[in-house]
């Protein structure tokens, strides 16, 4: 997609935004004038509307091309160009930032009004369940939760809770960002022994893209088989397509039509930044996808107790979906869920970018051969080393905007050895070519034993999986 300086707007002056509509509207006539793809239009259009309706917000009134705002503070003189005028953008569409060390995640927790995780909770997880914390915790990839001490007190008070989490099945290939949810899932899943309902939005994904009903459910199908790949006991795993689900149960339904009379068109026209030319479908959807948030919605698993409080692993950028479920759950008698948020995963060309599935040089995917990795490692990750070797030995390298450093910090998972290669990297005593090496033998191995796992995975496992049923646990 084709960026112009813009994002959340809550931090700019009323006339930076009057500006930054200007440019955006010039880049949508411009991207319509060029044939542009209708998805790059759309994201174009969805920002021009989030950033005119941050400007009413801010001014109090619509925005008028010719009509400046009135009082408006002068420009500092670094003007729009500079990083600090610029602020990162995250809604369940986009993710954008300026910034080569990508989002500014405690920014994010401030305006999303979540909580950080702490060392604190950190080591009341590791209390509670007697495990060392997931490299994830302990590294700060997930980084910030709500009502997670809830979670723990219940635990320990050997109250039930489950785990929900999910994939828009966009397209057949996965890439490594998408297994980090489903990774620390895995490991919840283990060390709380709970169970565990895991959505695949088909529907979602027909609403939003240019594919058939039979093309997503499809695509959702293969993704599952990527994440049982994970290795998900299928004792204590319901993976479920909402086309598939929501027809044959009546629960189910039900919750998402309770959701659907408590929120109001405004309401997630203001989260979501839907407008009046947006599908019906579209703007139902948030109660499909909040509607697993409710024991009751999986009679099968949980009878009829309404009182399980359920925990959500999920990338930050899809909490706008969740707010919206606690801000309904009192009103409809149900606890609210509970939230860890992980940071994004960063495309190879710099944490500023974003991965595409349709580029597939942004990412490595779990697809991708031996030589593929290697190739891509080397190509395609962005360094932060210096330009000569005599400069790099002299001044080091940076971390911060490193790649293969960054994808270490996912992947590595012996501590002493990344703060080994974190040390020598910025001294200058490790050069870009060896920390890529050493990237890519994690990344091959890790890569292919998920090949040979998803190997043994059928499709009579798939549909296991995908029954509807009673798992190993009883809810009375």
């Amino acid at each position: 997609m084709a960026d112009v300086p813009n994002g959340e707007q809550g931090c700019a002056s009323p006339l930076e935004l009057f500006n930054r509509i200007a440019a955006q509207g010039e880049l949508v006539r411009s991207l319509k004038a060029g044939k542009a793809s209708k998805e790059e239009i759309d994201s174009a259009v969805k920002m021009l509307l989030s950033l005119k309706m941050s400007y009413k917000a801010a001014v109090g009134e619509d925005y008028k091309a010719d009509c400046p705002p009135e009082n408006s503070a002068p420009e500092s003189d670094s003007g729009l160009g500079s990083a600090e005028a610029e602020e990162d953008f995250v809604d369940p569409w986009t993710v954008q930032t300026s910034s080569a060390k990508g989002i500014d995640y405690d920014k994010l927790i401030v305006r999303f009004g979540s909580s950080k995780i702490d060392k604190e909770l950190v080591n009341r997880i590791e209390r509670a369940t007697g495990q060392k914390p997931h490299r994830f915790l302990r590294r700060g990839i997930f980084f910030s939760h709500r009502d997670m001490n809830q979670i723990l007190d219940a635990y320990e008070n050997k109250k039930p809770f489950y785990l929900y989490t999910g994939r828009g099945p966009s397209s057949e290939a996965m890439h490594v960002g998408h297994l980090i949810p489903f990774i620390f899932t895995k490991w919840l899943q283990d060390v709380f022994n709970v169970p565990l309902v895991i959505q695949m939005t088909d529907d979602e994904k027909y609403l939003w893209k240019d594919l058939t009903l039979d093309q997503a459910y499809g695509y959702a199908v293969e993704n599952a088989k990527d994440i049982i790949a994970c290795g998900f006991d299928i004792n204590k795993t319901f993976i479920f397509s909402d086309l598939d689900y929501m027809g044959m149960s009546p629960g189910f339904y039900k919750n998402v039509v309770k959701i659907q009379k408590h929120v109001t068109f405004n309401q997630v026209k203001g989260i979501f930044g839907f407008t009046d030319s947006d599908s019906i479908g579209k703007i139902s959807f948030p109660a499909i996808q909040a509607a697993p948030s409710f024991s009751n919605s999986f009679p099968q698993i949980f009878r009829d107790r309404t009182d399980i409080q359920c925990l959500i692993p999920c990338a930050i950028d899809q909490d706008p979906y969740f707010r919206m479920t606690r801000d309904v759950a009192p009103r409809i008698g149900y606890p609210k869920p509970a939230l860890l948020h992980s940071t994004f995963f960063p495309a190879l060309q710099g944490a500023q970018t974003k991965m595409s599935a349709s580029d597939p040089n942004s990412s490595i995917f779990l697809t991708d051969t031996a030589k593929q990795i290697k190739t891509k490692v080397n190509k395609h990750a962005f360094s932060g080393g210096r330009d000569t070797v005599e400069e790099h030995r002299q001044f080091g390298g940076n971390c911060d905007v490193d790649v293969s450093f960054m994808y270490l910090t996912f992947f590595l998972e012996d501590d002493d050895k990344l703060e080994q290669i974190r040390k020598d990297y910025t001294s200058g005593d490790m050069l870009t070519g060896e920390l890529k090496k050493t990237l890519i033998e994690v990344l091959q191995p890790l890569i292919a034993e998920h090949q040979a796992r998803r190997k043994e995975v059928t499709d009579e496992i798939v549909r296991e999986f995908m029954t509807p049923r009673k798992l190993s646990y009883d809810f009375q």
